[in-house]
């Protein structure tokens, strides 16, 4: 969708330079294939040396960017919001077209035959769109977990993975998630309740819950802009004497980045010969799916008993 201006504004030559910057900004990441959140934007500039890291510059940000939407200046789909969605049922014009989707959307399990299983689990939602294109390249399920997981949602969880330890798979576990006393303590939450759901039922096999990001070796090699840690966590006095009185946010990273750690997460874990194969076999049934769309029309008179 275009720039659209539905009010017209009058800026200031510092608004207005500030704009364009956002703008920039946001056409850089878009010509990668990404669109960016308010939040991922804010930390863009912060990161760029543009504007401070303080509650009050993003309330400041999001004020700037809602009008400079509203008087064309910024494309509107260049900045989502994820956590709000629009739930709706597919629909079809024609049975022809739901054989060219189907052909389109035909996916088999790329990784039934693979000795590992990998999930990826992600502390917010608002970046499940950030990670769902590498994720679904990699045909790996990705999970937005909103802070500490719940309970119910946990158990589903165990009783997934351990559905595929049953099949003698190795099961892991990708978690991305804040460096700051609770984002820290997500992790080890999430393993020592997936052991628990787990061990009861698979005769000592467990799973394997593995943290790439955020961490320290990253922190010192990205720089993302540092928040003061929340003193009121209940996990704060040990997160100091760890890692001091700064925390840093995923939503930080560049998106390319955090897609390449995915990426190189799960392709440790990726025998490549039998992915080739799947790869393979997937193929072949779309070709199929294709080819009866092509001849629908035979196939149609075909079942109505016009050709015999």
């Amino acid at each position: 969708m275009p720039k659209i201006c539905y009010q017209e504004k009058n800026f200031s030559d510092e608004k207005l330079s500030l704009i364009q910057i956002c703008d920039q900004i946001c056409q850089e990441f878009s010509r990668q294939g990404y669109d960016l959140t308010l939040r991922q934007l804010f930390y863009q500039l912060v990161s760029r040396d543009i504007i401070p890291n303080t509650q009050n510059d993003y309330k400041r940000i999001g004020e700037l960017i809602s009008e400079a939407r509203m008087a064309g200046l910024i494309n509107w789909d260049h900045i989502v919001d994820r956590t709000r969605n629009l739930m709706a049922i597919s629909h079809w014009d024609k049975p022809s077209s739901l054989i060219a989707g189907a052909a389109k959307q035909y996916s088999i399990d790329k990784w039934d035959n693979q000795d590992d299983y990998v999930e990826v689990f992600i502390e917010k939602q608002a970046l499940e769109g950030v990670i769902e294109g590498i994720c679904n390249r990699l045909d790996v399920p990705f999970f937005a977990c909103r802070g500490y997981t719940s309970s119910s949602e946990m158990w589903s969880a165990g009783q997934r993975l351990l559905s595929k330890i049953q099949k003698n798979k190795r099961v892991h576990i990708i978690h991305l998630g804040d460096h700051d006393p609770s984002g820290i303590d997500m992790s080890r939450d999430i393993k020592v309740r997936l052991q628990m759901f787990v061990e009861a039922h698979a005769h000592g096999e467990s799973v394997h819950v593995q943290r790439i990001a955020l961490n320290m070796p990253q922190i010192e090699r990205l720089h993302p802009p540092p928040n003061p840690a929340r003193v009121t966590d209940s996990r704060y006095q040990d997160y100091v004497q760890k890692y001091g009185e700064s925390s840093w946010e995923l939503d930080a990273l560049n998106p390319i980045e955090l897609n390449n750690l995915i990426e190189k997460a799960v392709l440790y874990y990726r025998d490549e010969d039998k992915w080739n194969e799947a790869v393979e076999r997937e193929t072949k049934g779309r070709r199929t799916l294709e080819a009866i769309h092509e001849n629908f029309g035979g196939v149609v008179k075909y079942l109505r008993g016009e050709i015999v």
